[in-house]
C-alpha cells in the first residue's frame, strides 16, 4: 500500500473517530442542548443534583424581566438598600458595592447581577420586589416549576450557600432557554463586558464579567458562571453561530481554567458533530395544498409551532421530509382545519409526524360551477 493511500485512511479513522465520540471533559455532570429544536446533543449524568451557586442569578433575573414586561417593574425604580444588602458587599463574596439606605435603580441592580454577579444586588432586588428574599424565593420557585424545572428549589436569589438551593444541569439548561427565547432585549445584558458602578459616597467601581467565553470571540454571548467551595466550578454557557445556537451547562470543574476550556470543548464538538434543519416556523413557513371545488385552487398550510431538527453529521444526507394529505383537499375549509401532516424521516425510519393546518377560509362555488368542475373531471379528470 503507498504512503499516500496510507495517510488518507489515517486522516479518515481520525475523523471518523473525531465526529463518533463524546467530547472529553473532566466534569461531574454536563449537558448540551440545541436552542430551537429541544434535542439533547450531549449529556453526562445530566439529572444529578447540584449547587447551582451564581447560576442561580439566571432565574433572579427572569423575574425581574418578567416584571418588566409586564409593566409592573421599571428600569429607572429605585429600591433602598438594607442591612443585609449592605453586609454581603463586606462579606468577602462577589458584590457590586452598595451602600446601606442609598436608593439604587433597577437598571444599576440588574448590571450588578448580571455582569458583577453582585449579591448584595440580588438581595436588594429581591426585597425591593418581593418584601423579603424568602418571598422572593417563593416567586423563583413558581416560575421554575412554570416552565418545567422539575428538580429545582430555590432558597435565595443569589446562589451563595444554602443546602435547599438546588438544581440539576437539565433545569439550567431549560431555565437558560426560557431566558433567551422569552426576553432577548434584556439577554443582551449578559453580553456586556464591564459594568462602572458610578456608586454614591465613593469612586466609581469598574467590574468585568466573569464569564471567560465572552473574551475568546467564539461566538459566546452569555450566560452565567458558578463557584462554591463544595460544588467547584460551573457555568451555563450558549454559542451562536450563523442562525444557529447550542447552550450548554456544566458543574464540578475543579478549576476556572478547566471550567472555561471544557465548556468551550463541549459546545465546539456539538457544532462540529450536528446540524440543525429548520423544517417549519409557526404560522410563517407557508405550504401550498391543492383544493377541490374552492373558490381558490390553492390553500397556505402552516405548523402551529417551529419545527427544527438536529441530526448528527453523518445522519443527514439520509434526511428526507414528506408533505402528505389526501387531495385534492374539499372545500368548503375552515381557518385552523387540520389539512396535512409533515413527515420527518432519517432513512425509513419515521422521526416526527407535525400537522398542517389550513392558515384561510376557502369557500365552495356555487352550484352551477360545482357541477361544471365535477363534469369536467369526469371527461378530463382534471381538478
Amino acid at each position: 500500500m503507498n504512503k499516500f493511500l496510507i495517510k488518507i485512511l489515517t486522516l479518515y479513522f481520525f475523523l471518523t473517530i473525531n465526529l463518533n465520540s463524546n467530547p472529553k471533559v473532566d466534569v461531574k455532570t454536563a449537558i448540551l442542548l440545541d436552542y430551537d429544536s429541544n434535542e439533547i446533543i450531549f449529556e453526562l449524568e445530566p439529572d444529578m443534583s447540584i449547587y447551582p451557586a451564581s447560576m442561580t442569578k439566571i432565574m433572579t433575573s427572569i423575574i425581574v424581566f418578567d416584571l418588566l414586561e409586564q409593566k409592573k417593574l421599571s428600569l429607572d425604580d429605585k429600591f433602598l438598600i438594607s442591612e443585609k444588602a449592605w453586609r454581603l458587599s463586606q462579606s468577602g463574596y462577589s458584590s457590586m458595592f452598595l451602600m446601606i439606605n442609598d436608593e439604587v435603580s433597577v437598571e444599576n441592580l440588574l448590571k450588578g447581577i448580571i455582569i458583577a454577579s453582585g449579591n448584595d444586588a440580588c438581595i436588594a432586588i429581591a426585597e425591593g420586589i418581593a418584601g423579603t428574599e424568602e418571598n422572593f424565593a417563593d416567586m423563583m420557585n413558581e416560575k421554575a416549576s412554570e416552565i418545567g424545572m422539575t428538580n429545582t428549589n430555590f432558597a435565595n436569589s443569589s446562589g451563595i450557600n444554602h443546602p435547599d438551593n438546588y438544581s440539576t444541569v437539565r433545569d439550567i439548561a431549560i431555565m437558560s432557554q426560557y431566558l433567551i427565547k422569552n426576553h432577548p432585549e434584556y439577554y443582551e445584558l449578559f453580553k456586556e463586558k464591564t459594568f462602572t458602578w458610578d456608586r454614591t459616597g465613593g469612586d466609581p467601581i469598574t467590574q468585568g464579567n466573569r464569564n471567560p467565553l465572552l473574551y475568546k470571540r467564539v461566538g459566546v454571548d452569555g450566560i452565567k458562571t458558578g463557584y462554591l467551595a463544595v460544588e467547584k466550578y460551573s457555568l451555563a454557557s450558549t454559542m451562536k453561530r450563523d442562525q444557529r445556537r447550542l447552550i450548554a451547562v456544566a458543574s464540578g470543574f475543579q478549576t476556572k481554567n478547566l471550567r472555561s476550556s471544557g465548556s468551550l470543548k463541549i459546545l465546539s464538538w456539538g457544532f462540529r458533530n450536528t446540524d440543525t434543519f429548520e423544517i417549519s416556523r409557526n404560522n410563517k413557513t407557508i405550504f401550498p395544498i391543492k383544493t377541490w371545488l374552492g373558490k381558490k385552487t390553492d390553500i397556505d398550510g402552516v405548523t402551529k409551532e417551529d419545527v427544527f431538527l438536529t441530526l448528527k453529521k453523518k445522519e443527514a444526507r439520509n434526511l428526507k421530509v414528506f408533505l402528505n394529505y389526501n387531495g385534492p383537499i374539499k372545500a368548503p375549509i375552515t381557518k385552523d382545519q387540520q389539512i396535512a401532516n409533515i413527515e420527518i424521516f432519517v432513512k425509513d425510519n419515521l422521526i416526527k409526524k407535525v400537522p398542517v393546518y389550513a392558515a384561510e377560509n376557502v369557500n365552495k362555488v356555487n352550484v352551477f360551477k360545482s357541477l361544471f368542475m365535477s363534469l369536467n373531471y369526469l371527461i378530463w379528470g382534471d381538478v
